[in-house]
């Protein structure tokens, strides 16, 4: 894990960020905090940013926003902080680019384990095979190889491997990648989702048929596993 890894706090409730910075600076972290999402995005583009803690209930733009504004800059790690402990907020917070999702009130010590996990996560080297990378797309040329192998592949499917590249594990529903990669989503149907993710798992399995790097997240949608 890099040292010193700069976390960017993003809560407007002082007595919480001097807590959180507390303990992430006990832990060697360098810590920039600010206390509404504006703020933060603007501290977002001016530094280096390693891992950044995002409270959902902001004073001006909510945290969703400001994820997804994040989202079009970068893949960094991002945890959310919020007093919501309802499933729908969990999930609509991590199928927007979240990493991890921390009720409050929460322990110090837990939180900075996870920020922990999820640099390390981030920072790890990913599998590798005959030291060929295992997932790799020329956006030039719109070629994808799988295991150093060409994939013979459609638009489409190149289109949904790009969108969920950019960011791993991230689940993506089937709503998602027909808004990103289909030009006239309104006309397309969710089993369109499906169906390309089939074929494209098929093509997967002609190179190999026990590495599953496109995972089923049942009633949500699929994400893309590389590690």
């Amino acid at each position: 894990m890099k040292a010193n890894a700069c976390v960017l706090l993003i809560e407007d409730e002082s007595s919480i960020a001097d807590n959180i910075k507390y303990a992430l600076q006990a832990a060697s972290f360098d810590v920039l905090w600010a206390a509404s999402g504006m703020e933060g995005l603007s501290l977002f583009k001016k530094q280096t940013i390693d891992l950044v803690i995002l409270d959902i209930g902001l004073p001006d733009i909510d945290g969703f926003e400001v994820c997804r504004q994040i989202r079009t800059q970068s893949q960094v790690p991002l945890l959310f902080l919020s007093a919501r402990a309802d499933e729908i907020d969990r999930v609509v917070g991590l199928e927007m680019g979240a990493d991890d999702y921390i009720c409050k009130p929460f322990s110090p010590r837990e939180l900075v384990a996870r920020v922990k996990t999820n640099l390390r996560r981030y920072q790890a080297t990913p599998a590798t095979a005959n030291n060929t990378e295992l997932l790799v797309l020329n956006n030039k040329n719109r070629t994808v190889h799988f295991l150093g192998q060409l994939l013979d592949i459609t638009r489409y499917e190149f289109g949904i491997l790009q969108v969920m590249k950019k960011h791993p594990k991230r689940v993506y529903s089937r709503e998602e990648l027909l808004n990103k990669v289909w030009h006239e989503p309104d006309n397309s149907l969710d089993r369109v989702v499906d169906t390309h993710i089939k074929t494209l798992r098929a093509k997967l399995k002609e190179i190999d048929e026990d590495k599953e790097i496109i995972k089923t997240h049942r009633g949500i949608g699929y994400s893309l596993e590389l590690s």
